[in-house]
This record gives C-alpha cells, structure tokens and sequence, in this order.
C-alpha cells in the first residue's frame, strides 16, 4: 500500500530532478545570474512556509517548492563541479538515490520498525543537528568560522556522517508519516504534504553527501 501512495512523491522527484538538471546546464553556461538566485531563495523559503502552515493547499503548493528546490540543486551542484570534480554531483545522486531505496526496503520489509521510541530518538537527533546549522549561521554572520565543521578534515567527514545517517532515518519517519496518514483516512492533500517532507528529507541528504564527498576529494589533494 505504501509503494501505491508515494507516487506523488515520485513525481516530485522526478520535477526536482528536470529542474536541477536544468539549472545545472544553465550555471555552468553561466547563464544564471545570481540575483535570480536570491530570488529563488526568498521565494523558496516562502512556498516552504505556507505548506507546512497550509497543508490544505499541498496540491498547489507541491510542485512549485520542488521545482524551485531543484533550482537551488542544479545551482549548487555546479557550483561543487566546477570547484571540485566533474563527477561529484552524480555520485551524489546515486548515493541518495541509493539511500533512498535501501531505506524503503528496510522499511516496507520491516526489517526496521519505526516505534515511537526509534521516532523520538531521531527527531531529537535532527533537532540537535538544525541547532548546529543555526549556531554555525549565526556565528558565520559574525564572522566567526567553526574550527572542524567546514574544513574538510576527519573530524569533518566524520560529523557528516552522522549527519547523513541521522537524513537517512529520517526518510523511514517520512515512510511512517505517509502510511500512517493513509491508514488513519487522512485527506488526500495530505498525502502531497507528506510528499514535499519526504523531498526536503531528500535534498537534505543530497547536500550533505554532496558536502561528504567533496570533504573525501579535498583530503585527496
């Protein structure tokens, strides 16, 4: 049943990925100007606030975040290529594609249960690692960097891991999130609200592996 209901998120993904791919080629041909990036930004984080406090208008609301999400991807992704190797976005892809379906095996074959205990445990774990993004922002503005965090060394690699590990898990609270909903009768808009969670989940991911990956290439040279 719950392979039945992600099509949504599925055709979320694949908007994202169009989108990325297409804001990739438009980087690198260097046709996308930063100012649009901004605004991308500002309304992105704007369509983000009113799904999550408008869950009703989900439907419209969906594909609109996701393909601006995968703009801000693309820009990103090109932004690690030209910095680092032509193959590292791919890599990325493959890896959180990768995860995500080692992910919703582990869930639907029930190989791991998502108690409520396992969901406390992960939803803590997320909160203390967005406290950490929020502290290192803040002291960023300041101009203060954060010795181990962005550096690229074994302690670097190391925090992103886990971090990537604790995304992970966050995917089979999302999995829950949606077969709950679908169990309990919830409204079919409902079912696109927990579809743009499942994708911020997953760009999450991506970035931070993005992010793991060139940490493992810069300790290369």
């Amino acid at each position: 049943m719950l392979l039945m209901k992600i099509g949504k998120a599925f055709v979320l993904l694949i908007l994202l990925l169009a989108a990325s791919v297409y804001s990739y080629v438009q980087m690198t041909q260097g046709t996308m100007k930063i100012p649009v990036l901004i605004g991308i930004i500002i309304v992105t984080l704007i369509v983000a606030f009113v799904v999550i406090f408008i869950p009703r208008i989900s439907p419209i609301c969906a594909p609109i975040y996701t393909v601006l999400q995968g703009i801000l991807l693309g820009s990103i992704s090109a932004y690690y290529t030209k910095r680092f190797s032509d193959s590292i976005a791919l890599t990325a892809v493959l890896l959180t594609i990768s995860i995500l379906l080692a992910m919703l095996v582990l869930y639907t074959t029930r190989i791991v249960k998502v108690t409520k205990k396992f969901r406390a445990v992960v939803t803590v774990a997320t909160l203390g690692i967005l406290i950490m993004y929020f502290i290192v922002f803040l002291l960023g503005i300041l101009g203060m960097n954060v010795p181990y965090i962005h550096q690229g060394g074994t302690i670097s690699i190391i925090i992103s891991t886990i971090v990537i590990i604790v995304a992970a898990l966050d995917l089979l609270l999302d999995f829950d999130s949606i077969e709950n909903g679908i169990q309990s009768g919830a409204p079919k808009y409902m079912e696109w609200y927990s579809a743009v969670g499942l994708m911020m989940t997953l760009v999450w991911l991506y970035l931070e592996i993005l992010r793991l990956v060139s940490y493992i290439m810069k300790n290369k040279d």
